[in-house]
């Protein structure tokens, strides 16, 4: 028996023993958010599903569990989910580098497709880039782990993550929020929405702000650092002209501007620390339009529903940033990402007797420009590059849960997918393009289209009304591509070929005593052939990226998730996560020592944590005429990485401390809140990029560490806001 089938068994063990031992002390009466039922749309049929009633690994927070997470963006449940790490690489602003059960990238290139597919609203963001802004007006997210690939596409691999906003509400409602974050940082946002047309048209308008003044402090003149500017404008209407058509149209305005990042070098400073200093601050300005539209038609065919969605949405990011990270200019960027993205998906759902089915189409289209300065040596060395890409992708899909007795489901799935990406591709060089006009000069042109079949075949066992076992195979493929960041003239950009994925996963979930006490428990295979990776490595101009095919890999891992009322008010929430990656085979070499032996073979794989865990406890007090406290308590641990291919970035273990507390009178509409966030001041980064080891970037000193751009999150986050709603 493995070590990680023996820990989830007494685990599920304990868990039980407790939870069964401790109902006798529970109160019928149950008002924490934490027990609330969440339902989830991963599953794609006429209606949503609760989320202990869909048989694959997803944890999914409602509006009131993201406000006792403190949530504000996606990076805000990056410690809470088993197996998962949801971060900003820092690099530029808010681009995700996202890693579900060790399948991760650590890239800031735009054109590098993701393992983790995310989806707002139902449209899938086509780059990184932009994902990580601000959330908020938050309705519900899902977080799938594991291959999503028959409903969701390609670049799910890794699993998907899935946010829906608030639509247009039928009656009048309004909402507003001010909050004060350590740094300082000033938050509001507010809302309204209700109808127009009485039964027929409704709309809403939801506004957000964040001034932030910066968190951190450069040591080189003692200035705050890290100031961030964001709004967002949200507008919405839904349209429901006849009793089964209804429509609604998302629109959203964001803009955001402000410093570079917050780079550490480890050959200056600990990388248990938050000094660092720059001569560079850097800039970030970035501006996004998106338009989503969704209808959905009930029809008498199979008691089913059409569903629509469209998608557009335009991104526009220019930044740059002092990579170095020294006091002195050695290696200073500019980027410029231009993004538009355009989609479609038309499908059915419905219900035939036994079967349950539900089939569609799907289209997307994506044109990216990107461009990237490189000024080495006090800008002597001026070098810019970049590319142009035009992808599309195209598919067909169909799933259905086929009931073969009352208590067993077979679950089928299969999708086709035609994918093209025609690049152009400007080495980074002198005379390679301009940031300023964005320009380009291309010295690589070439097209590559790829086809494939993503199939899933699962059982699903009912037990009882509250327990399910359910199993199944399944296969999906990450895109293959063109590295837009091509720095070495005698290297390919590209084209590199898919990824492809073979997963088997074992899962059960339980709930005991009417909702009590909950235990979900998962196991995971994944053999991934064809493995991309990008391999960072200094070079003459800074930092050298090759992304290529390198070989085959297995992963392997389990995941556990809890919950228990301890009473009537205390509820207790666990979850833990351990996940085993190597490679089967590498044909490429990754420790740069000029050879391709067993010793690339035996390197870890990056950006993958054996060991997450955690646990919170949440209770809510009654204070007579005063209101209610609610108050919540978490713990959240990670095993520290490597960053890079050849394992000499690393990223840091962390113990996360986080607590929140509510205060809901008896009257009136207004709660109040206090909350902190990683209150063990815990240093982490989004990556640790190996610079050339000379005076120029800080080393070349004996008994110092390499030099490294590493960019720093926050620490320690102490906050208060004020809710209203009515």
């Amino acid at each position: 028996m493995s070590a990680v089938t023996r820990i989830l068994l007494c685990s599920a063990y304990a868990v039980t023993v407790a939870s069964l031992s401790l109902l006798n002390q529970a109160r019928a009466q149950d008002s924490s958010e934490l027990m609330d039922e969440v339902v989830v749309t991963a599953t794609k049929k006429e209606h949503a599903e609760n989320v202990q009633d869909v048989p694959l690994a997803v944890t999914a927070f409602g509006s009131k569990q993201l406000e006792s997470l403190n949530f504000k963006n996606l990076t805000s449940l990056s410690y809470t989910i088993p197996n998962v790490q949801l971060e900003n690489i820092g690099t530029t602003a808010a681009t995700a580098n996202f890693s579900i059960r060790g399948l991760g990238i650590n890239s800031s290139i735009p054109s590098i497709d993701p393992t983790v597919g995310v989806f707002v609203d139902g449209v899938y963001m086509g780059i990184n880039a932009g994902v990580l802004f601000d959330s908020f007006d938050i309705e519900g997210i899902e977080v799938l782990r594991g291959p999503q690939g028959v409903l969701f596409g390609r670049n799910v691999t890794g699993g998907a993550v899935l946010l829906r906003t608030r639509a247009p509400s039928d009656t009048l409602k309004m909402e507003g929020h001010v909050g004060l974050e350590s740094g300082p940082n000033y938050i509001a946002d507010a809302s309204i929405s209700g109808p127009l047309i009485k039964g027929v048209l409704s709309g809403k308008l939801a506004v957000y702000h964040d001034h932030d003044e910066g968190w951190f402090t450069n040591r080189l003149n003692g200035d705050p650092f890290g100031a961030m500017q964001e709004t967002i404008v949200r507008p919405a209407l839904r349209w429901t002209p006849i009793d089964n058509l209804d429509m609604t149209l998302r629109m959203e305005h964001g803009e955001s501007d402000g410093d570079g990042p917050p780079g550490q070098n480890h050959a200056l400073f600990s990388r248990d620390s938050f000094d660092f200093s720059v001569d560079g601050g850097g800039s970030s300005d970035n501006e996004w339009n998106q338009a989503f539209l969704e209808g959905n038609l009930a029809v008498p065919f199979g008691e089913g529903r059409i569903t629509n969605v469209l998608g557009w949405r335009e991104y526009a990011s220019t930044s740059s940033a002092d990579i170095d990270s020294t006091p002195g200019f050695a290696f200073h960027a500019q980027f410029a990402t231009n993004q538009d993205q355009r989609s479609e998906e038309l499908r059915y759902a419905g219900t035939f007797g036994p079967m349950q089915l539900t089939t569609g189409l799907y289209y997307f289209q994506q044109n990216i420009l990107y461009l990237e300065r490189r000024l080495l040596a006090r800008g002597s060395i001026d070098r810019t590059g970049g590319g142009d890409g035009d992808f599309s992708t195209s598919g067909v899909f169909t799933a259905a849960d086929w009931a073969l007795s009352s208590s067993v489901n077979l679950n089928l799935g299969l999708r086709y997918t035609h994918e093209r990406k025609d690049a152009k591709v400007s080495t980074v060089r002198t005379g390679g393009g301009d940031v300023a006009s964005q320009s380009l000069v291309p010295d690589f042109v070439s097209s590559k289209s790829w086809d494939d079949l993503s199939p899933r075949v699962g059982l699903q066992w009912t037990a009882a009304e509250h327990s399910q076992v359910y199993g199944y195979w399944a296969k999906g493929f990450r895109s293959g591509g063109y590295n837009f960041r091509n720095t070495d003239p005698g290297v390919t950009p590209g084209p590199f070929d898919s990824e492809d994925q073979s997963s088997f996963e074992v899962g059960w979930k339980q709930d005991f005593a009417d909702g009590r006490a909950r235990l979900n428990l998962a196991a995971f295979h994944n053999k991934i052939e064809r493995i991309q990776r990008e391999i960072n490595t200094p070079g003459a101009l800074g930092v050298t990226q090759i992304i290529r095919n390198v070989g085959d890999a297995t992963i392997k891992g389990g995941e556990l998730e809890g919950r228990l009322r301890l009473t009537g008010h205390l509820a207790l929430s666990v979850q833990a996560g351990y996940t085993h990656g190597r490679y089967d085979s590498i044909d490429f070499d990754l420790n740069g020592d000029g050879l391709v032996t067993a010793a690339d073979a035996s390197l870890d794989l990056p950006r993958l944590a054996p060991w997450t865990y955690g646990g919170g406890l949440s209770n809510e007090l009654r204070l007579g005429s005063l209101g209610v406290l609610s108050s919540r308590l978490s713990f959240n641990h990670r095993d520290g990485s490597f960053y890079t291919d050849n394992n000499r970035g690393t990223l840091n273990a962390a113990n996360l401390l986080d607590a929140n507390f509510i205060l809901t009178p008896s009257r009136g509409a207004a709660t109040v809140a206090i909350y902190g966030t990683n209150l063990l001041d815990e240093v982490t980064f989004g990556g640790d990029t190996q610079l050339p080891n000379s005076a120029a970037f800080g080393g070349g000193v004996s008994g110092r560490p390499p030099p490294t751009f590493s960019p720093l999150n926050k620490g320690r986050v102490i906050g208060a806001e004020v809710r209203v709603r009515f």
